[in-house]
């Protein structure tokens, strides 16, 4: 692209022209600083997770099994982790074998609502993502 077509981008509410240079230097800390939230959000696991949590309480097997294909070990990793960030919490009943619930945090709760957004729109889309798919396997195929 040459220097007289280059793009300008608007942030919302203002009316300044800058840069993709200067977005970069304004938002590269912001988006820096929420790469591993999302990254979380973005971990399908994760978000299985919290989606089985939302009603209720649940014990490790009971998660394990209503997850297809996923391994204890990552079932455990992606627990640890949804705990560590504030999303679920651990509660161990003293009991032999000790027994372990694990429950959405409000912070969790919180959550609910833009992954069942994201799912539904998955959902009302998955027929033009398969089809755009073939189209572009296709595509990759015949050259």
């Amino acid at each position: 692209m040459d220097h007289a077509q280059e793009r300008k981008n608007l942030s919302p509410g203002n009316s300044a022209v800058t840069s993709a240079e200067e977005q970069a230097a304004i938002h590269g800390p912001i988006c820096r600083s929420v790469a591993p939230v999302l990254n979380r959000v973005g971990d399908k696991w994760s978000m299985l997770i919290v989606m089985l949590l939302a009603d209720g309480p649940k014990r490790f097997m009971e998660l394990k099994r209503a997850i297809d294909g996923i391994s204890q070990r990552m079932l455990t990793l992606s627990l640890r982790n949804l705990e560590r960030d504030g999303l679920v919490t651990r509660h161990v009943t003293p009991t032999i074998p000790p027994r372990v619930d694990y429950e959405l945090t409000e912070l969790g709760q919180s959550l609910r609502e833009p992954v069942q957004g994201l799912g539904t729109w998955a959902m009302a889309h998955i027929e033009c993502i398969r089809a755009a798919q073939q189209r572009y396997d296709a595509a990759a195929d015949g050259q």
